[in-house]
């Protein structure tokens, strides 16, 4: 079971702001989800959620528009918040008090009822971003790390253009042609709709 929550707020960074809308992704069954992401307002996941066992809320990235409904989302489901500790320089912009409660790591598996996600590392658009496969590898959840329409913004603190393709090729390109690409803004698409255009993504250079 996959479900799409979306919430609207400022993505904030090197002293500018941007309107945006975020995607959040609840993966699991009836009885349990984990909640990818945490963005903006905790309102809308929690009724998402409703009353099941959250069992992690894993976040792709480090970025505030992706963190910052995550501690009053964990106050209201009682999930540990997971994150790779390659962004806690981020993390720490918004919640300066306190960290994350496990770290991230690359093949961990995440469990929630009959699902699970295991655990890529694709840094890039961070030093610490990372992607979900779902186990038949049917899924993936790539956050800001690849969209519909090619890899996720460089060219700002903590991100490189030639780090994010490296980590496009060679853990999601891998992945068969028909995994359906959730991510973490806009629209949903295909590992297989994507593979195409690394050398146009490599001709433009950003």
């Amino acid at each position: 079971m996959i479900e799409l929550v979306t919430t609207d707020g400022l993505f904030r960074l090197d002293g500018g702001e941007w309107e945006v809308t975020n995607n959040i992704w609840l993966v699991g069954d009836d009885r349990e989800v984990i909640v990818i992401d945490a963005a903006h307002d905790a309102g809308p996941i929690v009724e998402a959620v409703h009353g099941r066992r959250v069992t992690a809320i894993a976040l792709t990235h480090g970025h505030n528009d992706h963190i910052n409904a995550a501690v009053a989302l964990q106050d209201a489901v009682d999930a540990p918040i997971l994150l790779h500790p390659d962004d806690t320089m981020l993390w720490a912009d918004v919640y300066a008090d306190r960290s994350p409660d496990r770290d991230l790591r690359p093949g961990d598996t995440l469990h929630a009822g009959a699902a699970s996600l295991r655990v890529l590392h694709t840094p890039g658009h961070s030093p610490g971003g990372c992607c979900f496969v779902l186990d038949d590898e049917a899924h993936v959840f790539t956050g800001d790390t690849l969209f519909c329409g090619g890899p996720g913004a460089t060219g700002r603190s903590f991100s490189d253009f030639g780090t994010i393709v490296d980590s496009i090729r060679r853990e999601l390109l891998t992945l068969p042609p028909e995994t359906v690409v959730h991510t973490g803004h806009g629209d949903t698409t295909t590992i297989g709709a994507e593979a195409p255009d690394l050398e146009e993504w490599l001709r433009r250079g950003h």
